[in-house]
């Protein structure tokens, strides 16, 4: 039987390698909330209501404190097989919207948790600037996100300079609601020509009911009339698509950005992954608010969700590749550093040949036994920018980074 066409990943010694994988959409504080927004506090809990933990969790941090749970979470992703991660960061200010005396500090400590974990970060400053297609100013607990267009450049000038092999900066431009039009043009405007820019929109329904409202429009439409959206742009969540938005987007070159535990988790939705892959548009995953810091997990509920859908089994296959996992693996992979910005790496991923979930695997179907055969880890090693960052399945700096991660919430974000 030939080896599947579209297969990634190839037999070493030691196992199975694959390149590293790219983490594409990332909260990092939200992972020291993870279980803590799982009670009812409405008969229709929503994201909505879920938003209200997060601005309470949002409102505790410093630029300490986010070093300590970033740090927590770039550990787990390494060990997990991410070996880049884009950080849609907005905790840019004090709680009560103060700038703090260096610019960049909460950025800073991302940075910082990055480079002292070993993986690559593609850091994205948010402009946030509203509180809805109405153009209401921000809330209290939203000041600390907010910038007008030139504190948000100077913010985003002052992290470009700080760009080298292991960091990337480019955009963020939370959503449709959060920055205007004539903002985002202008910002647009002046960013660098190779600048990634990443945005939420049509995550939930609610907001496209808001757009329509307000510009007669849906998110996805209103944004490819009225920005050059192509191949640098990631288009976060994109859950509710018509058609046309469908094929606008994979004419357009940009990317998906798919969370599929957080959608999950937040009831946003179901992607329409199917008709993207017909129309061959780009996507990637992403773990969002890090309910889950597993790209397996993404992986195979991302195919889930469309089998419950759809009633039907193995959707995410095509002419080339009738396996699921290989065809999975494939697309992640192949969006990687349209997303990221990081080119010509060489990160790997070597699984454990001898996992007791690998037992057996063939170049045929261990792309399949990973994804689909439970949750204990197999991932044996991994390298990024030729440094070995975790070996034998744990990272280095695991025990002393859990340590510290769990005295900061114990003591401050919990406490």
């Amino acid at each position: 039987m030939p080896a599947t066409p579209a297969s990634p990943i190839e037999a070493v010694a030691t196992g199975w390698r694959l390149p590293g994988i790219a983490n594409l959409h990332s909260h990092a504080f939200q992972r020291a909330m993870a279980g803590l927004a799982e009670r009812q506090t409405h008969p229709s809990d929503s994201f909505w209501t879920w938003r209200e933990t997060m601005y309470r969790m949002a409102a505790r941090f410093d630029p300490e404190s986010l070093h300590a749970v970033a740090s927590q979470l770039y550990v787990e992703m390494l060990e997990a097989g991410y070996t880049a991660v884009c950080e849609f960061h907005y905790l840019h200010h004090a709680p009560d919207g103060t700038p703090y005396a260096t610019r960049t500090a909460m950025s800073d400590a991302l940075i910082e948790a990055a480079r002292e974990t070993g993986i690559r970060l593609t850091l994205l400053p948010v402009l946030y600037m509203t509180g809805g297609f109405d153009g209401r100013a921000l809330g209290e607990r939203q000041k600390r996100f907010g910038h007008d267009v030139d504190g948000y450049l100077r913010l985003f000038n002052a992290l470009h300079a700080k760009q080298d092999d292991m960091l990337k900066v480019g955009c963020a431009l939370h959503s449709l609601r959060a920055v205007p039009a004539d903002a985002m043009r202008e910002v647009l405007a002046a960013l660098p020509a190779d600048a990634r820019i990443h945005i939420h929109v049509a995550e939930q329904v609610g907001e496209v009911q808001d757009c329509l409202a307000v510009h007669d429009l849906r998110p996805v439409e209103w944004l490819l009339r009225n920005a050059q959206v192509d191949a640098r742009w990631t288009l976060v969540h994109a859950t509710h698509l018509n058609d046309p938005e469908v094929a606008g987007i994979a004419k357009s070159g940009a990317t998906v950005a798919i969370c599929p535990t957080t959608e999950a988790n937040l009831g946003d939705g179901l992607f329409r992954l199917r008709e993207h892959l017909d129309a061959g548009g780009a996507w990637g995953i992403g773990s969002d608010s890090h309910i889950s810091v597993s790209p397996v997990e993404e992986l195979r509920w991302l195919e889930y969700g469309q089998r419950l859908a759809t009633r039907h089994r193995n959707i995410a296959v095509s002419p080339a590749s009738p396996s699921v996992g290989a065809t999975l693996l494939a697309g992640v992979l192949a969006s990687a550093a349209q997303s990221t910005g990081f080119t010509d790496i060489d990160d790997a991923v070597v699984l454990d040949g001898d996992a007791p979930l690998l037992a057996g695997a063939t170049e045929e179907d261990v792309a399949d036994r990973w994804i689909f055969s439970g949750n204990r880890p197999a991932v044996r090693e991994v390298r990024v920018g030729g440094r070995r960052v975790v070996t034998e399945g744990v990272h280095p700096a695991r025990e002393a980074v859990a340590q510290r991660y769990a005295a900061v919430l114990r003591d401050r974000l919990l406490g």
